[in-house]
């Protein structure tokens, strides 16, 4: 069920309920929409401190495409992601308790089944609670052709693209579901969208920083060692996880939430993926772009490099069991200084990730 402003919210016209273009043009979600546009952009890096005095850094969580996290604003202070272009972030809020599940979501797919892993932590089956909830991300990556006085809906309603169907399918699961759902940002698709000088369309903002004690959320974007832990590992389950069929359906297992802590769980790889991995790597940067991004003019400056990292692991590591030993998950705890330690021995090749040595800052 879906509200807005407080209001149980319904749509019907004289053919068929649309109610992912009623939202967009809904006055409330239309002021919030320009209110987060105006923000400023925060970009999270890491520096190295000088000395063995160390201050104590702000605990944060990152997600990776297809990943989710449920948190504890007791436990964690930050939540976020980025790199989204046809992507859209989900952000779903316990009113009473403050408890935020943050996940990354890549295709209508995984959409059913990830509400029900991101609520499981969030809501009691027996308790009637209210959510905040916000969708960030996703743009126009088709073009439209908006006759005279074609609807919003109309001029959609023949599009293919990546961003509209997943919108749409995240909004008619959310009217479905019997939970309370507070729509309170809904920042995507045109509203997510600015355009250059010959017309081409980009997304404004890729990613958002969720703070947990107020619900708050702030555009940001993340320089490469902040996403961590354990980032190229993590970048290949999302590929890998489409012919896992431990996988399908479903949003990737990134953190246990009750123990502050990562447990990456498995995912295998097949000889196919080296096969075409090696292929891949062969390609101008230009065809990486056009053969492995949904929106190739969007993508940031280290789309490709990001790529012909994790095909280099693959070409190097093809037998998923040494990243996997026995399909255990890979875990990393939480250091004084708000960063990431291994918890088992894992690949140097694969340890990318900032340790205790590193701080997170803001800007």
């Amino acid at each position: 069920m879906i509200f807005v402003d407080g209001v149980p919210f319904s749509t019907i016209s004289s053919q068929e309920s649309d109610t992912l273009a009623a939202l967009m043009e809904h006055p409330v979600l239309v002021s919030a929409s320009h209110a987060l546009k105006a923000k400023q952009e925060r970009k999270f890096s890491v520096s190295e401190e000088s000395g063995s005095q160390r201050s104590t850094q702000s605990r944060y969580v990152y997600i990776f495409q297809r990943e989710y996290a449920t948190v504890d604003p007791a436990l964690v202070d930050f939540v976020g992601t980025d790199e989204a272009t046809t992507c859209v972030g989900l952000v779903i809020r316990n009113q009473k308790n403050g408890m935020v599940s943050v996940a990354h979501m890549d295709s209508p797919k995984i959409v059913d089944m990830g509400f029900d892993q991101m609520l499981s932590l969030l809501v009691d089956q027996n308790v009637d609670i209210d959510l905040d909830v916000h969708m960030i991300g996703g743009f126009e990556d088709v073009t439209l052709k908006h006759a005279n006085g074609t609807t919003w809906s109309e001029s959609h309603a023949k599009s293919d693209g990546y961003s509209f169907p997943l919108c749409k399918k995240m909004i008619e699961t959310m009217e479905k579901r019997r939970e309370k759902f507070h729509i309170q940002t809904l920042f995507v698709l045109g509203h997510n969208t600015k355009r250059d000088s010959q017309g081409n369309a980009y997304p404004i903002f890729n990613g958002f920083l969720v703070e947990t004690s107020t619900g708050s959320l702030t555009p940001a974007s993340f320089e490469r060692a902040t996403r961590c832990p354990d980032e190229i590992v993590r970048r290949i389950r999302v590929s890998a996880a489409y012919e896992d069929p431990t996988w399908n359906g479903k949003l990737l297992e990134t953190y246990d939430t009750l123990a502050d802590r990562f447990v990456i769980a498995s995912c295998c790889w097949t000889s196919n993926q080296r096969y075409i991995a090696l292929r891949l790597e062969q390609l101008s940067d230009a065809d990486i772009l056009l053969n492995c991004s949904t929106s190739p003019s969007a993508e940031g400056p280290d789309f490709v490099d990001n790529e012909r990292r994790q095909w280099e692991y693959i070409i190097k590591h093809p037998d998923w069991q040494y990243t996997f030993p026995l399909r255990q998950p890979r875990i990393f705890k939480r250091t004084a200084d708000g960063g990431w330690k291994s918890c088992l021995p894992t690949s140097e090749d694969s340890s990318q990730e900032p340790q205790a040595e590193t701080s997170l800052q803001m800007t």
